[in-house]
């Protein structure tokens, strides 16, 4: 039954929780190993937050997701986990992480328990609301970028947040429109909301994303202090760029983690960490 909890708390997603990691980079506390406790502490505490309410929308979406082709496979759909083992580790989760949130300090348990009421409002009925189902997921990452800030006490920046909101944005419709071709005649059937989508519609919706996202990280590299960021502006483009020939062409945009397989992907954000890094810390 651990294997299957374990499975169920979908770990080949916690990669969304790096994001945490942003603000000691961005703050220059890279080296300073305390910030690092706390970052980790805060990251591990995101990752129990989000596998609870994984369980959750499991539960909450059993008879859906076996219908469809590849969530049938998850161990409550199946039955292999029953649902009030599940329900029970899920809330002893989130507690848990809870808890430790609160040891952190205040401000971030506050935007903890944001996170988990935003989520779980999501799993409950905000999902089927066209275009605010977009917004939320958006609002989880920026949740989470901002808790990586006030985990380590550094200056939450303005550029951090949109850029943050705008490539979950991008992500997101990117899933949602893998999920309408793959499900075809089937989506509404899915999930009532994918009915209320057309390719068409969200195809235009990536194109405005895209732009907003490539002109609001230019734009703070054009006013950062560092000038040299700039430098890092093709790594950007080329990624979304790459993202959209593997969303388009290789049709693995419902599984943002595959994204991880692709060698053009990982050394193209290989390189631009390695870059921010030299360009931040070399010339501080």
């Amino acid at each position: 039954m651990l294997k299957e909890l374990i499975i169920s708390m979908r770990p080949q997603q916690w990669y969304k929780n790096l994001v945490l990691f942003a603000g000691i980079v961005f703050s220059l506390n890279l080296l300073n190993f305390q910030k690092w406790l706390d970052v980790i502490f805060a990251f591990i505490i995101f990752c129990m937050l989000s596998g609870g309410e994984y369980i959750i929308n499991d539960i909450l979406d059993i008879e859906k997701d076996r219908k469809h082709p590849k969530k049938k496979t998850r161990p409550i759909a199946t039955g292999k986990l029953k649902v009030l083992y599940a329900a029970i580790f899920a809330i002893i989760l989130i507690f848990v992480g809870l808890y430790g949130a609160y040891l952190i300090n205040e401000l971030f348990f506050t935007v903890s328990m944001a996170y988990v009421l935003l989520t779980l409002s999501y799993s409950i009925f905000l999902k089927n609301i066209i275009i605010v189902d977009l917004l939320v997921i958006s609002l989880g990452f920026v949740l989470r970028a901002v808790a990586g800030c006030l985990a380590v006490n550094v200056f939450i920046s303005p550029w951090l947040i949109i850029c943050a909101f705008l490539l979950a944005l991008f992500l997101a419709l990117c899933k949602r429109r893998h999920e309408l071709t793959l499900l075809g005649e089937e989506a509404r059937n899915h999930r009532k909301i994918l009915g209320e989508y057309s390719a068409k519609m969200l195809d235009q919706m990536i194109n405005i994303t895209t732009g907003a996202l490539i002109m609001s990280y230019s734009l703070y590299t054009f006013l950062a202090d560092n000038i040299w960021m700039m430098m890092t502006i093709p790594l950007v483009i080329y990624g979304l760029f790459r993202y959209l020939f593997l969303v388009y062409v290789k049709n693995i945009g419902g599984e943002p983690e595959m994204l991880f397989k692709d060698k053009g992907m990982l050394i193209n954000m290989f390189l631009w960490v390695v870059l921010v890094i030299i360009i931040l810390y070399g010339t501080h």
